[in-house]
This record gives structure tokens, sequence and C-alpha cells, in this order.
């Protein structure tokens, strides 16, 4: 039998457009395994993947990427989004994956980053027929507004802050949260943070929450929580940390996500790996190492065995 080589240009009909798309895949003598990459906070585009789609479909799958709303090549706006828009489109991708020769439709996954993995776990939820596992890096076991407080927490002490100085940016990152979930007009609270420019822990608290747009798109978001998402779910999943990681609050995910998962599936997954930061990189960008050489060790040989289960 010939062996064929998975590749080629895609779009991924939305709302907001038609998203530009590639897939990438390895030679093969039969079908392989789909996933579809779902990205995580920010814009993002095609060419911002950089090797990952080699990397992944390295370990026996056929990928697809593709532009998020506004990026790229792509029309819309991410902004005006919610996570369940976003789940929507993660599912128009896996339609998109399933037609394509050399992919078996019956085994399309999902593989989110971050923000990603709410989306991911969304879309499993909505259409659990269409999903046959999900891969989550660095995905939250809570909710959006519990993470935010945990990252921003996190880089404040990163920042050198002392406790005092920290207790009052807490504080109004907390009053910020609930004064934005009772519905309170998002003008108004960061008119009332403006007062705040001249502490030091401003720019840390700000960073992001002074753009009203993307104020907006956490407030749609915020309480989105994978608790209430997994127990319903299908398919395997298989969660993956770094244990650096300090934009999420990795072990109480661990134990939300170990204590959600439904026990219908023997193959799903937890793993935190030392070191290893939000995207399981064990070290910065070094010109003299193969950024390959910099994930996780075991990270990709317990990918390639969750999608060969």
């Amino acid at each position: 039998m010939a062996r064929t080589l998975v590749a080629g240009n895609a779009v991924v009909p939305t709302a907001m457009g038609e998203l530009r798309a590639v897939v990438r895949g390895p030679p093969s003598d039969g079908v392989l395994p789909g996933l579809v990459f779902v990205d995580g906070s920010g814009c993002g585009g095609i060419e911002d993947w950089g090797d990952w789609p080699e990397w992944i479909s390295g370990c026996g799958a056929a990928v697809l990427v593709h532009d998020k709303p506004g990026c790229g090549n792509s029309p819309g706006n991410w902004r005006d989004q919610s996570l369940a828009d976003r789940a929507v489109e993660a599912l128009a991708a896996v339609e998109v994956l399933s037609a394509v020769p050399g992919v078996d439709p019956q085994r399309i996954g999902l593989i989110g980053w971050s923000q990603g993995g709410w989306v991911s776990l969304l879309a499993a939820r909505r259409a659990s027929e269409a999903v046959d596992r999900v891969v989550t890096i660095g995905g939250p076991g809570v909710s959006m507004a519990e993470q935010e407080r945990v990252r921003i927490d996190n880089w404040l002490r990163r920042d050198g802050l002392d406790d005092l100085d920290r207790a009052q940016a807490m504080a109004w990152v907390d009053q910020r949260t609930a004064r934005l979930r009772s519905g309170e007009e998002i003008g108004a609270v960061l008119a009332d943070q403006l007062h705040l420019a001249d502490r030091p822990w401003y720019p840390t608290v700000a960073q992001v929450y002074d753009d009203p747009r993307q104020v907006a798109f956490f407030v749609r978001n915020m309480d989105v929580d994978p608790a209430d998402l997994l127990p319903a779910l299908r398919c395997p999943v298989l969660a993956l940390f770094g244990g650096a990681d300090d934009y999420v609050p990795v072990a109480l995910s661990v134990a939300r996500i170990a204590s959600s998962l439904p026990a219908r599936h023997s193959s799903h997954g937890i793993a935190v790996f030392p070191g290893a930061d939000h995207s399981l990189f064990t070290g910065d960008p070094d010109p003299a190492v193969a950024r390959r050489d910099q994930l996780a060790p075991g990270f990709l040989p317990m990918l390639a065995a969750f999608l060969a289960d």
C-alpha cells in the first residue's frame, strides 16, 4: 500500500467568516487519528504555532491549525467571542479535519492550550459524538476568575512586591471581579481603576484589564468551570501541566479535574512535569538548543501513547 502524506490548506467556516487553516500529518500506510489545535488567550495565527504542528503530528496524528478570528489573514475579532463561541468554532474545525482523506473521522480529538482547555471541554460536552478525546496543556481545572486571581498573585510575588502591596492589589482584583460579575458598567470600573495608577502593583493588575473589549471578554467567560463540564464527558481526557507554571493553580487544578472526571473511561490521564512551564518547556529559548529538546521529557511519548490507545 502506498504511504499517504496528509497535508494541505483548508478553511474553517464560522459565524465570523472563513478562517484560514492548514492540515499536517506524517506519512501513513492507513488512516490517522486527528487533532484540532485549540489556541489559548490573545491573538493567534497559523504562523504563531511555530513547530508545534510538526511535533504533535510526529506523535502519530493529522493535525489542523487555524487562525483565530481577526488574526493572521482571517476575518472577525476573537474579543467579541465567548468560550462557547470558540467551542462551536473548534467543532467546525473537527468537521473539516474529519473530511480530509487519510484521517479517521471517528478518531478526531481536540488539543487545547491554556484557555483552549476550557474551550475543548465545552466542545466535547456540546458534541460528544464528534470528539473522540481531549488533551489539555496548562488548561486550568478552575474557572477563569479563579485562575486569573492566582496568576495575578503569582506575578506580584514574582515582581517582588511586599505583603502589604500584594494585599492591596488583590483586594482591588477581588473588588473588580465582584463589580463586573454584578453587571456594573465596565467603563465605571475601569475609571475607578485609573485612580490606582500610582500604585506599584498597578501595571500587573491592570495588564489586559485596561482594555474594555478584553474586560468584556472576561465578563462573558469568567465563570465557565471545568467541574461543571467534566462529569458529562463521554471521551477520555489527558490533562497535562508544568510544575513551574505560574499562570495556573496546578495542584488545585489537578485535584478538581481528578474529582470531576467521569469514571466510565480507564484511559483518562493527569500528569505534572517537574520544572516545566505553562507550555511544558523546561527552559527559555536558547539558540544553542533545539526548542523541541526543551519540552518536558516524556511529554511527546505520553501523547503518542494516548493517541494510540
